[in-house]
């Protein structure tokens, strides 16, 4: 628990800090990869996104997990945009979350030549899981109970980000450990 609670105020330290938060009213969001993160800071952030368990149901390879985070969000979205009273927050929400499902998507695309049989079925097979979770909630006919799932969705595992850049940029290298990443096992830096 220690872990998680450490890894959660070190993930949103970060993300605060993130270009990708960054909103330009005239604009799109930034969303650059490594737009002025350290090496360190983002080897912190692998070892902490690896090291914390994945929901139940959530692949643990790389290319599996991105296809299985990009039906989630795309669910999502769907079930934001069925919505006939969305607000302002709501509509950014699904903004964001066609970046981050584009990116995902992205992703998927450039590392797929470099995928094995097994591994593409297997990611098939990941994002008919995930979006088959939606499938529920968007048959809901009150609208008041689709509205509040969809607020109550509360993201995505920390290792899909890392997992999509993974795949992307073909790091094929296993991911750093809290130790290679100078944190202790809560996530914690390591005194020198």
């Amino acid at each position: 628990m220690r872990f998680r609670l450490a890894a959660s105020l070190l993930v949103l330290t970060f993300a605060i800090q993130s270009p990708a938060f960054a909103r330009q009213d005239d604009g799109p969001v930034v969303t650059a990869r490594d737009a002025g993160e350290s090496v360190d800071s983002l080897r912190a952030r692998e070892a902490i996104a690896y090291e914390t368990p994945l929901p139940r149901g959530a692949p643990e390879q790389d290319y599996p997990l991105v296809a299985w985070c990009a039906a989630l969000v795309e669910g999502h979205i769907a079930l934001g945009r069925s919505l006939t009273t969305a607000d302002d927050l709501d509509r950014d929400i699904i903004r964001l979350g066609g970046l981050e499902a584009a990116d995902f998507r992205d992703a998927l695309r450039a590392g797929q030549a470099r995928q094995t049989p097994a591994t593409l079925a297997a990611a098939r097979a990941a994002e008919a899981d995930a979006a088959a979770k939606w499938v529920p909630l968007q048959a809901q006919e009150d609208e008041r109970a689709r509205s509040e799932a969809f607020g109550l969705f509360f993201g995505l595992p920390g290792r899909c980000e890392h997992a999509a850049r993974r795949v992307r940029d073909n790091i094929t290298t296993p991911p750093v450990t809290l130790t290679q990443a100078g944190l202790d096992e809560v996530g914690v830096p390591l005194a020198n």
